[in-house]
């Protein structure tokens, strides 16, 4: 042990400086650790605790002559002036402190569903969203389900391919080859046995996902809202023939053995959006203002089963039934920035989850304009909202979204349309987003966890405080109810629209509509299964809504719609 000792002490006499220099990376990295170690002790418990009740010592209250006999509406988030880079609003600087670990929004979004069902497996489950019937035979010539597909040979799960059919409003959903999702309406295929699906998932190993040229097939409990399909198109309903049938219409043939796969091909290879069947003659076109498919009747008048098929009615020659194929109508898909700088800014504002992220999407078709925000969100931006990376002030967008209340913020817009939204679903809408991403789903065990209670009592209030600084402090401001806009589009979209000093293209709002979900729209199968308010939770929140439809009144404005009023 003493030679190869007496060796190293030689070697540094005659190279003291590499001697000198090892001390030195020595002592650098045992301040290092000491650094590092303080650090750690800053971000304990006491440590949050100072900052929230330095949070707290910065709360101020809130209230204006309108609503002095409302009583005060206490300000849930209030913070001084921010740095010149725009991070986003302060309700998402908690989100990021929450949600460390947490992965980014380009995630796969059922990741948090995932991990609370882990050790569960697909077939096991029937939770009222998705029931498992069984392995059947897939021809790659003559598919089981003839819907929609798609291919993920990475993390395809069960579950993303059941919410991915559910979105398209699908009765059932297909997985093959461990890899490969199938959607449809009906099951074209007889069943095997259950060891022929014996293909491990992609993206989950715990569960199967069919074989070769097996399906593992699921049937789907959809919501009322998804829309109602066959194959790939989507059935937009039985109406009145129209006055002027071939300039509505200008296309048309008779098809021998009428089905409505028939017309919906022959339309989509023409390249129109709507297939229309009436007997044995198919007509395609687009949407007009001489079919315009607002005036909806009775689907007991189309009654007259197709020759081809068994099921589906064909309509007749005087009540069409209307599909919409997978074609683009591209009347509305032009968008570019504003050709000169805008003289005025106007605000979209809302409370988050009050649809404002849809509201863009409907403004950006109907007029051919990017949109801007306050905020930059790259998965925003890799979705087509290029006025994301515009700074706010650019001039260059046709409004800009913004979340933010307080009076310096507002007065900083010209005008603003306040989008407002129901605070039951609003705030269900937002908790989903903060957990599960913009399309994704906040898991159980967040909505039965301390998350849910915390979220609700710090996020209520500000609802109705966003809404009254709005009304107050605001210059010219429209309010739009997200319900009112989705229950008629048209007309509740025009009027933005003209709010927003442009003219208005009725075939361009047409073809708004036949596009309005755009990619942020949450599947209709994970709804929840139980009332998730608790009746404190009620009582608070609907005193704010008394609050603001009391506010809304006094300024002669129409009060809030009538499904937000307490029962």
């Amino acid at each position: 042990m003493a030679k190869p000792l007496l060796k190293i002490q030689r070697y540094f006499r005659r190279k003291p400086v590499r001697f000198f220099s090892l001390i030195l990376l020595y002592l650098t990295a045992g301040s290092l650790v000491f650094l590092h170690a303080g650090f750690v002790g800053d971000n304990g418990p006491g440590a949050r605790g100072g900052r929230d009740s330095l949070i707290a010592s910065e709360m101020g209250s809130w209230a204006s002559s309108d609503t002095r006999g409302l009583g005060l509406m206490s300000r849930v988030f209030k913070e001084k002036r921010r740095s010149g880079r725009r991070f986003g609003p302060p309700w998402m600087k908690k989100t990021r402190q929450e949600g460390q670990g947490m992965v980014g929004r380009g995630r796969d979004y059922t990741s948090n569903w995932k991990r609370a069902l882990k050790g569960r497996n697909a077939k096991d489950l029937d939770d009222g969203r998705a029931k498992y019937i069984g392995c059947y035979i897939d021809d790659t010539q003559k598919r089981a389900l003839r819907g929609v597909s798609f291919f993920d040979y990475k993390k395809m799960t069960v579950f993303r391919c059941q919410d991915n059919c559910a979105e398209r409003g699908y009765m059932y959903a297909g997985l093959e080859f461990g890899a490969e999702c199938y959607c449809g309406h009906k099951i074209q295929a007889p069943n095997v046995s259950e060891s022929e699906c014996n293909m491990e998932c992609k993206g989950e190993k715990s569960n199967v996902c069919g074989g070769p040229n097996r399906l593992s097939i699921y049937r789907l409990e959809l919501s009322q809202e998804s829309a109602r399909r066959y194959g790939s198109a989507i059935f937009k309903g039985c109406f009145h023939r129209p006055d002027n049938v071939t300039l509505a219409l200008p296309f048309s043939a008779v098809i021998q053995n009428m089905s409505v796969d028939k017309c919906v091909d022959m339309c989509t290879e023409r390249e129109k959006s709507l297939a229309v069947l009436a007997g044995d003659r198919c007509y395609c076109g687009f949407p007009t203002p001489l079919f315009s498919l607002h005036e909806l009747e009775d689907e007991g008048m189309c009654l007259n089963r197709c020759q081809a098929e068994e099921f589906e009615s064909c309509g007749n020659d005087k009540y069409f039934v209307v599909y919409q194929t997978q074609v683009q109508d591209n009347r509305c898909m032009d968008r570019h920035f504003l050709p000169t700088r805008a003289k005025q800014l106007v605000a979209l504002a809302s409370f988050p989850g009050a649809g404002n992220t849809w509201a863009r999407h409907l403004i950006e078709l109907a007029t051919g304009f990017y949109t801007g925000s306050y905020y930059f969100d790259g998965s925003l931006y890799n979705k087509g909202f290029k006025g994301e990376r515009d700074h706010w002030r650019s001039g260059r967008t046709i409004c800009i979204k913004t979340h933010e209340s307080g009076r310096k913020e507002i007065e900083a817009f010209d005008s603003s349309i306040l989008m407002i939204r129901n605070p039951y679903k609003a705030l269900m809408a937002e908790f989903n987003r903060k957990y599960g991403g913009h399309i994704g789903f906040a898991s159980q065990a967040h909505w039965r966890g301390k998350e849910w209670p915390e979220f609700v009592k710090n996020y209520a209030p500000w609802w109705a405080s966003h809404t009254l600084d709005w009304l107050h402090y605001g210059r010219n401001v429209q309010v739009v109810h997200f319900e009112d806009l989705k229950r008629d589009l048209f007309s509740k979209l025009k009027g933005m629209v003209e709010f927003l000093g442009l003219k208005v293209s009725e075939d361009r709002l047409l073809c708004v509509e036949g596009q309005k979900d755009g990619n942020f729209k949450r599947s209709g199968l994970r709804k929840l299964e139980y009332d998730p308010y608790t009746p404190e939770m009620r009582s608070n929140i609907n005193e704010l809504i008394r609050t603001v439809d009391a506010a809304l009144k006094k300024r002669n404005m129409s009060g809030v719609p009538e499904e937000y009023m307490p029962r």
